[in-house]
């Protein structure tokens, strides 16, 4: 990884098989065999007020119990880190670089991770849903409240299809996927991964703001692609300086659609994309919102493929 980013991942599990499925994925995944992990679980105790009941003497059974119940919960979640830290160390992955962490809840769990995500860390991978993963729900409630409020690191949410090793950047020539070039450059270079970099121009009939009174739809199409087309040639020259072999890298603009949410995901679907790459926010978007509408949409649309959420 780049010697401009911190090679260090918060790998948070919550002791569900699915957790473990995220795990696994960065056992599979080469890129990050040389980073240090460190699994993260936030760990529900007893609450504090519960122990106030020591002090009353009918309380005693009851005081046992709860500290038997959280000493057992302790122990299944120890044995649930031993088993995370095998199946990293099975994948050839130094003892040296996994660090299992513990830690009693404080604010809550995505509060919990986003205070730890502060201690230097070059990106969060998380699983799509959790311990409670409902059939037919896209996102959990903590992976949700990540994908709200985790706005100042990369955020890869594992999907349930394998990764492969064809990645697509969603670029739209915003900031912020400028950095998700960087970023992909950074991790993945020196791999072997493809690298697709599609632009989608919308273009349902109108052309957009202004220009609509001066241009018909195809020169509005035109004029933006010839626009877009250095950009993607300036990101395409990032990747290949960081490392990418420029056989493994494409480009393509996709035209005439409605949904630009749709047609990243159609491509992914199409060429076989496991893993698509989207900026935070796009190129048009509002200061208020926490993420952009496309990149929102594209998690929810791409419900099986990993997702990269790049700030």
């Amino acid at each position: 990884m780049g010697h401009q980013t911190q090679n260090k991942i918060l790998v948070p599990v919550d002791g569900s098989d699915r957790a473990l499925n995220t795990v696994r994925y960065i056992a599979k995944n080469e890129p990050f065999h040389t980073m240090r992990i460190v699994l993260f679980h936030v760990f529900s105790a007893v609450p504090e007020s519960y122990w106030d009941l020591e002090t009353d003497p009918r309380s005693t059974k009851t005081i046992k119990q709860a500290r038997a119940w959280e000493a057992s919960q302790r122990k299944i979640i120890q044995d649930y880190m031993a088993q995370a830290v095998q199946l990293l160390r099975k994948a050839g992955i130094a003892s040296k670089l996994i660090e299992t962490r513990i830690q009693n809840r404080k604010k809550g769990i995505a509060r919990d991770i986003i205070r730890e995500s502060h201690s230097g860390y070059a990106a969060v991978v998380t699983r799509r849903r959790g311990l409670t993963g409902l059939t037919g729900v896209v996102l959990g409630s903590v992976a949700t409240k990540l994908v709200e409020k985790l706005d100042f690191l990369p955020l890869i949410l594992v999907g349930r299809k394998p990764a492969g090793n064809k990645i697509l950047i969603a670029f739209d020539a915003s900031e912020d996927a400028a950095k998700a070039v960087d970023f992909v450059g950074a991790v993945l270079s020196g791999f072997n991964y493809e690298a697709g970099l599609v632009h989608v121009i919308r273009g349902d009939g109108q052309p957009q703001s202004a220009m609509r009174h001066i241009l018909s739809s195809k020169e509005f199409t035109r004029a933006a692609d010839k626009s877009i087309t250095p950009e993607l040639y300036i990101a395409t020259k990032k990747l290949i300086s960081l490392g990418f072999d420029a056989r493994n890298i494409s480009t393509k603009i996709i035209t005439g659609v409605i949904s630009r949410a749709r047609a990243i995901t159609d491509e992914a679907r199409s060429n076989d994309y496991g893993t698509l790459v989207m900026g935070r926010k796009g190129r048009s978007q509002v200061r208020s919102f926490f993420i952009g509408r496309v990149t929102n949409k594209v998690i929810h649309m791409a419900r099986e493929r990993t997702v990269w959420v790049i700030r």
